[in-house]
């Protein structure tokens, strides 16, 4: 999972990231393929469950390249047919400039009765720039998983309005942290507490005061179908 360090100022993002992919680990089962895997945070987790778990990532990844396969996710993979139980791709769908590719293909590994699981965002800044190529409404994921191929494909919200407006808040003020050391440091002791605050408040306010037309983002489960479906 994340480290999800309490004193900054996005550690609800990392812990909702967490827990929708804890949530879904009972699920997970035989082989694991993670395309867009990155660092690979959830790699010791899914191993508790899987037999056996790779990482597949292009070679100009802006993290430290750790995949087992390197591929670019926007053209065939070198993956046979069915190798799958398993598919996961996390944050990874709005980097590709084909995504219908990636969403073929994880299709064309995946085992008959197979899942793939996927997060992207939607209310969320510009990131990687400049290969940040496209948000999502669940209905633009519904369509396109359907039109791949999956059935059963089941989108939650990651979190309401007020969660998403504090962490694009966080993310502003973060960049006020800057300048000479003593001025970062006082800083910092001024927005911590407001960070704090906001990131436990965010969730609370979602549940009683739900409005998930505005989101961070969206968690997806789809399933290809099985011989006899």
């Amino acid at each position: 999972m994340h480290r999800v360090r309490m004193l900054t100022h996005n550690w609800l993002a990392l812990r909702v990231s967490n827990k929708n992919v804890r949530d879904h680990l009972p699920m997970i089962r035989g082989i694991v393929y993670d395309l867009g895997c990155g660092m690979r945070p959830y790699e010791d987790d899914i191993r508790a469950f899987a037999d056996g778990y790779i990482g597949v990532d292009w070679s100009n990844t802006p993290h430290a390249l750790k995949a087992d396969i390197v591929s670019d996710l926007n053209k065939p993979l070198p993956i046979e047919d069915g190798a799958a139980d398993n598919v996961i791709s996390f944050q990874v769908l709005e980097h590709l400039f084909e995504p219908r590719t990636m969403l073929s293909e994880a299709f064309r590994i995946l085992k008959p009765g197979g899942r793939f699981f996927l997060s992207v965002p939607f209310q969320w800044r510009i990131h990687e720039a400049p290969h940040d190529y496209f948000r999502y409404t669940k209905y633009g994921l519904k369509y396109l998983l359907e039109n791949a191929g999956f059935k059963h494909v089941d989108i939650k919200e990651t979190s309401g309005f007020w969660s998403m407006w504090f962490l694009k808040l966080n993310y502003q003020t973060q960049r006020l942290v800057r300048g000479p050391r003593f001025l970062r440091v006082s800083m910092q002791a001024i927005l911590v507490p407001i960070w704090f605050t906001t990131q436990v408040m965010g969730p609370l306010l979602d549940r009683c005061c739900a409005d998930w037309r505005e989101t961070s983002g969206y968690f997806v489960v789809g399933s290809k179908p099985s011989g006899n479906q």
